[in-house]
């Protein structure tokens, strides 16, 4: 059958979309790589960038191999759990799914192993990253994607089969990225325990900042243009036009979704300011960075469905979320360096609830059902929509917990028991960079009078 040249210019815009929109959702490596290496300390910024680059090529070959089929395959035997179609993206392209889909979801799933390797930063043996990004990437984080975004999942708000009437609303991945990789980090580094020195003889904590905040403010600001794909990118497609309106279609909840993005990390970063203020006594800019970031992966969820008044009420809960977490982690002798189970799982749960609590009917329809007219569905508690949407996200943040619980929990358990987990505390003192990987990322670097080369390290172990 022979495709119309509209037809084919619509494809082909669209595609063009996905790509730059995958585009930018990689650039957020580099985000992630600037954020972690200036948020250790310098004897293990080498260290922390190569296993952002790890998480990068590992997740690329997971996903290739099984996950965007764990997580998309559909066929005779697909299920509402699992995927059983596209490994090794064999069959593709189909009548669903082309290349750069699979590109844009991939971009999805190395961003989940990054958030857990700043969990367990400056303490892990390099082995054990490549351990959990290729199972993380390749079998955990696709099977939940699969419950939320795949047409047959059980989670799926588009479903024909929908939880509660409803669905779960997890639009851009509040719960299906950050919440994933957020407990994936909470577990490893609860089973590593605390880096050394962190927590003194009397269990006070110790402060251990990150080396540059250059790195860590440029690698914010790299995030939040990334997120400009991560979110409005989600739509997959922009030239969709609503039925009741000419003038409106996905190019303008497209533009609304940018600007509830921009307004809800906005507000938690000037809530951070002042809520650190109050608490520490100074300005810091490294807290007012997480709570940015805290503002940006609560309002994933429902990005596309909320009034931009609403993206500053969960801006602000965000930014308490986060600060409230923290200090609970500081009195459980939790250690974080990253924040990231706190600032990902944290604010991903409650950006979850929050949808729940304020999508608009009218934005759901438009994101769902393509604008079409005479179609009801649940919407925000607060709203009047009732219990049908707040139930499924409930459930949605439930069942992550303890989905991952239950195979990165295990995972890091087995790493730790073979002793392929953590670092001994004579590497781990003189840092991973001189320790693991023969030097350190700044040539003047000196910390503690330690070695500077990798055989005046090799020679101080042969001494003691």
């Amino acid at each position: 059958m022979e495709v119309s040249w509209e037809t084919s210019v619509t494809d082909s815009i669209n595609t063009i979309y996905l790509l730059f929109s995958a585009y930018l959702v990689f650039v957020m490596q580099l985000g992630f790589a600037m954020l972690c290496a200036g948020s250790v300390r310098a004897k293990n910024a080498m260290n922390i960038m190569l296993t952002n680059v790890v998480d990068a090529v590992v997740g690329s070959l997971s996903y290739f191999l099984f996950g965007f089929a764990f997580a998309f395959g559909g066929g005779p035997g697909s299920n509402p759990f699992i995927g059983t179609q596209y490994f090794a993206l064999n069959d593709i392209p189909s009548s669903s799914y082309d290349y750069s889909f699979f590109l844009y979801q991939w971009a999805f799933a190395i961003a989940v192993a990054g958030i857990t390797s700043g969990s367990i930063a400056e303490r892990t043996q390099f082995s054990a990253y490549l351990v959990f990004s290729f199972f993380l990437t390749g079998f955990v984080y696709p099977v939940v994607a699969h419950w939320v975004w795949s047409s047959n999942g059980w989670l799926n708000p588009a479903s024909t089969s929908l939880l509660f009437g409803s669905g779960s609303i997890d639009f851009a991945g509040s719960g299906v990225v950050h919440l994933v990789g957020g407990v994936a980090g909470l577990w490893g580094a609860l089973i590593e325990g605390p880096r050394v020195g962190r927590f003194d003889a009397f269990g006070k904590p110790v402060l251990m900042r990150g080396h540059n905040a250059t790195l860590v403010v440029l690698g914010t600001f790299l995030l939040w243009f990334g997120w400009f794909g991560f979110n409005p990118g989600s739509f997959n497609k922009i030239l969709v036009s609503y039925p009741d309106s000419f003038d409106q279609g996905n190019w303008t909840a497209v533009g609304r979704t940018a600007v509830t993005t921009t307004l809800s990390g906005s507000t938690a970063g000037i809530v951070t300011l002042f809520g650190r203020r109050l608490l520490v006594g100074h300005w810091d800019a490294l807290d007012v960075c997480n709570g940015v970031l805290g503002g940006f992966v609560a309002i994933t969820s429902g990005c596309s469905v909320v009034e931009p008044w609403a993206a500053i009420v969960c801006g602000f809960f965000a930014a308490c979320v986060l600060i409230g977490l923290n200090i609970i982690a500081s009195k459980l002798h939790y250690d974080d360096p990253l924040e990231a189970a706190q600032l990902h799982g944290g604010c991903g749960a409650w950006g979850l609830i929050f949808t729940g609590f304020f999508a608009k009917e009218e934005f759901v329809i438009q994101t769902y059902n393509s604008g079409n007219v005479g179609i009801t569905r649940p919407y925000g508690l607060f709203l009047g929509g009732g219990w049908g949407l707040i139930g499924a996200q409930i459930v949605e943040v439930v069942t992550i917990i303890g989905w991952v619980s239950v195979t990165m929990g295990p995972l890091f358990y087995l790493l730790h028991k073979l002793r392929i987990l953590r670092i001994s505390s004579e590497e781990e003192i003189a840092g991973l960079d001189i320790s693991s990987h023969g030097g350190y990322a700044y040539n003047a670097y000196s910390e503690d009078n330690g070695p500077q080369r990798y055989g005046d390290y090799l020679r101080l172990q042969d001494q003691s």
